[in-house]
């Protein structure tokens, strides 16, 4: 059994701050615990625009605090996304989140990420593996 809080990984090589300047995300669960996805509370941002495109991944999203106006940037249709709002990336589709406020949210991603990724030029995360 593991046990973890998110105040326990501030600071930590778990806490990943954005390159880009626009998000954080405090990765609970991880590629390393063997269990199939990995867990992040990510924050973005009031005023910045983070374009996203995860090729590798499937993830899930949960709104826990805040509003943001997600794009789907391969169809142009708009979302308003508050609290008790979930998106699901299934079709690895190319999106822009805009957060009104900061924008904190429950993330998992399938296959789990190893907490070294960070969005590369067009917005995706490699798909990086953990040493055996």
């Amino acid at each position: 059994m593991i046990v973890r809080s998110f105040k326990e990984i501030e600071n930590t090589d778990r806490h990943v701050k954005a390159a880009s300047g626009t998000w954080e995300s405090k990765r609970i669960v991880l590629a390393k615990e063997k269990v199939g996805f990995s867990l992040h509370e990510t924050v973005l941002y009031a005023g910045t625009e983070t374009s996203m495109w995860y090729a590798n991944h499937i993830e899930a999203v949960l709104c826990v605090e805040g509003e943001a106006e997600l794009t789907n940037d391969e169809t142009g249709e708009t979302h308003w996304i508050e609290p008790g709002t979930m998106y699901l990336l299934d079709g690895h589709e190319r999106h822009t989140m805009r957060p009104k406020t900061d924008f904190r949210c429950v993330c998992v991603f399938n296959p789990p990420v190893t907490g070294r990724e960070d969005h590369d030029e067009n917005g995706v995360y490699p798909l990086l593996t953990e040493e055996v």
